[in-house]
C-alpha cells in the first residue's frame, strides 16, 4: 500500500471582498506545519507549455487583490473581451525557500482544475508561465462570499438556505464522481458567481489542497482550518472524499445556527471537540430548525468516514429532495437564525483581518532575518523576492494548452 502526504501549503491568495479574504494562516494550523511534511507529493499530471505572451493575449486590468504568493488582477481577453482573473502565483526558487510555491504545487491544482468542468465549480481558462511565477487565467467571480451575501439579508428560510447547499452538494458530488476530493471546503471558498440576480450561481474555488484520490493510495495530510476539518485529519488517518463532507456538515450547521459545532476558546480545544464528537443541537439556537435539517447534519457529522452519507446520497435526502408536499411546507416555514449568524460572520471576517495581518508581519520579519544573513550566498538565493527583470519579465511567459481557452 503505497502512501502520499500533502505539501502544507496552498496555492490560494487572500482575495479582497469580491473574491473573499482568503488568511494564510486558515490552510496550515500546525505552528510548524513543515515539521508534518513526511514526503512531498509530485503531480500525477506534468504542465506542458507552447510559446505564447500573456499580454498579447489579455489587457491586464486593476489589481484585485495580494498576498504572500502573489496577486491577482483583473484582465479582458484580447480577442473576445471577456473579462477574467488572472492569478499571478511566484515559485519557489529552491527547496530552502520559504517564499512562494514550488512549481508542482501550482502544476497538480492546474491538473485537477483542468479535470473540472462544472457550473458550481472555478473554471480555469488558461495558464501561462515563466521560471520565476506562474499566471492562472481564471473564471471571475464577482459576488463574493455566500456568508457575505446571506449576512445581508433580514430573513432566510431553510428552503432558501437549501437553494444554496444544493448547489454546493452538486459541484461536490461531480468531483467526488471524478475522484477529486477538496480537503478545505469552508465558507470562504463558497463564493458567488454574481449576487445581484435573481438565482445566484455558487461556485466553489481554491483547489491548492485538492487531491486527485486513487485506489490503492493512502493519503494524508495535517492541513486545513481547524473548525472545518475532520477527525481522521486531525488523527493523521487516510483520507477521503468523505471528509469533505464532514465539512459540508459543519457549514450547514453554522448556516442554521450562527454557531460552530465545535468551536473552543483556542484551536487546541476545538481539536479536541472534533476527535470526541462533542457537539449538540442548543434550543436557543435551533428553535426555529426543522428535525429533517438536524438529520441532515447528524448523517454528515459522524465520526466513522465509511458511515457518514457521501454527496450523492445528500442529494436525496429527504430535507434535500422532500419526499412530501408536508416536508416541503415545513421546509418553506422553518427560518434560520439570522441574528446569530450575522454575528458569527463578522467574528469570522475579524479573524481573517487579523489572520492576514499577523502573516503579513511574520513575512516582513522573515524578509529582514533574510537580509542579514547575506554571507551565505545560497540562502540569498533562495529567499530573495527581487526579480532581475531584465532576466525574466513578466511579459515573456509561455502559454500552456488549455481546453477551456
Amino acid at each position: 500500500m503505497k502512501s502520499r502526504y500533502l505539501p502544507a501549503e496552498s496555492t490560494a491568495l487572500p482575495y479582497p471582498k469580491s473574491w473573499g479574504e482568503h488568511s494564510l494562516e486558515e490552510t496550515s494550523w500546525p505552528e510548524d506545519d513543515e515539521v508534518f511534511v513526511t514526503e512531498r507529493l509530485s503531480p500525477t499530471a506534468m504542465a506542458t507549455f507552447r510559446p505564447g505572451n500573456v499580454e498579447e493575449l489579455y489587457e491586464l486590468l486593476e489589481k484585485l487583490g495580494s498576498g504572500h504568493f502573489g496577486v491577482v488582477k483583473r484582465c479582458r481577453k484580447r480577442s473576445s473581451g471577456t473579462f477574467y482573473a488572472a492569478k499571478f502565483v511566484k515559485m519557489r526558487k529552491c527547496k530552502g525557500s520559504r517564499l512562494g510555491l514550488d512549481r508542482e504545487q501550482v502544476e497538480r491544482e492546474v491538473s485537477i482544475l483542468q479535470q473540472l468542468e462544472h457550473p458550481n465549480i472555478l473554471r480555469l481558462h488558461d495558464l501561462f508561465a515563466s521560471k520565476a511565477e506562474m499566471v492562472l487565467i481564471l473564471e471571475l467571480i464577482c459576488g463574493g462570499e455566500l456568508f457575505d451575501f446571506i449576512a445581508e439579508k433580514e430573513t432566510l428560510t431553510e428552503a432558501e438556505a437549501i437553494e444554496f447547499l444544493q448547489q454546493i452538494l452538486q459541484g461536490v458530488a461531480y468531483m467526488h464522481g471524478r475522484h477529486v476530493a477538496h480537503f478545505d471546503l469552508k465558507p470562504e471558498n463558497i463564493m458567488l458567481l454574481e449576487k445581484d440576480v435573481p438565482n445566484p450561481k455558487i461556485k466553489i474555488i481554491d483547489f491548492g489542497l485538492a487531491q486527485k484520490l486513487e485506489d490503492g493510495v493512502t493519503f494524508k495530510s495535517l492541513c486545513g482550518t481547524p473548525q472545518y476539518i475532520a477527525p481522521e485529519v486531525i488523527n493523521y488517518e487516510p483520507l477521503s472524499s468523505a471528509t469533505d463532507m464532514w465539512s459540508i456538515g459543519v457549514i450547514t450547521y453554522i448556516l442554521l445556527s450562527g454557531m460552530s459545532p465545535f468551536q473552543g476558546e483556542t484551536d487546541a480545544e476545538t481539536l479536541s471537540n472534533i476527535v470526541a464528537g462533542n457537539y449538540e443541537f442548543e434550543e436557543k439556537f435551533f428553535s426555529e430548525t426543522t428535525d429533517m435539517a438536524k438529520d441532515f447534519i447528524r448523517q454528515l457529522l459522524v465520526k466513522e468516514p465509511g458511515s457518514r452519507m457521501s454527496a450523492a446520497e445528500s442529494l436525496v435526502h429527504p430535507w434535500i429532495k422532500p419526499l412530501s408536499r408536508k416536508q416541503a411546507t415545513n421546509r418553506s416555514r422553518s427560518s434560520i437564525n439570522m441574528k446569530n449568524f450575522r454575528k458569527f460572520n463578522a467574528r469570522r471576517k475579524w479573524k481573517l483581518s487579523y489572520n492576514m495581518v499577523s502573516a503579513c508581519n511574520r513575512l516582513c520579519r522573515l524578509k529582514l532575518l533574510c537580509g542579514q544573513r547575506t554571507e551565505d550566498e545560497t540562502l540569498r538565493g533562495c529567499e530573495s523576492d527581487q526579480e532581475d527583470e531584465a532576466t525574466h519579465p513578466v511579459t515573456l511567459l509561455r502559454r500552456r494548452r488549455s481546453s477551456c481557452s
